[in-house]
């Protein structure tokens, strides 16, 4: 089965981001290469998201004519700041590899086509 896995970045693991020194930094970021390494078996596709602040948004319900705006298209205190898609057995399978998520606080995960 296909999963997505979406890493959420909350407000605070970002703070705690940007005051970690640069040893703390790399760390943090070698962490998350093991892991990928670890599991590139079953990651068939993964990408790290530009910061929310670079988004645009297309609103298509508000009328006729669909309304472009720059940024998130909600204010919020969690967001997603990657994803990886995973071919594994079932949802327990999914479930283990974002329990063993290095980095941001939460994993969201969705089946896929």
């Amino acid at each position: 089965m296909k999963y997505v896995l979406m890493f959420v970045e909350t407000e605070q693991f970002a703070r705690d981001l940007e005051t970690m020194d640069e040893a703390g930094r790399e760390a943090a970021y070698e962490a998350v290469g093991r892991w990928f390494a670890e599991h590139a078996d079953k990651i068939t596709h993964h990408t790290h998201l530009h910061p929310v602040h670079t988004a645009t948004t297309v609103r298509l319900d508000g009328g006729a004519e669909p309304i472009v705006t720059d940024g998130p298209f909600v204010e919020g205190k969690e967001v997603v700041s990657g994803f990886a898609e995973v071919e594994v057995a079932d949802l327990d399978e999914a479930l283990a590899l974002a329990r063993s998520w290095p980095a941001c606080p939460v994993v969201e995960i969705r089946p896929a086509s």
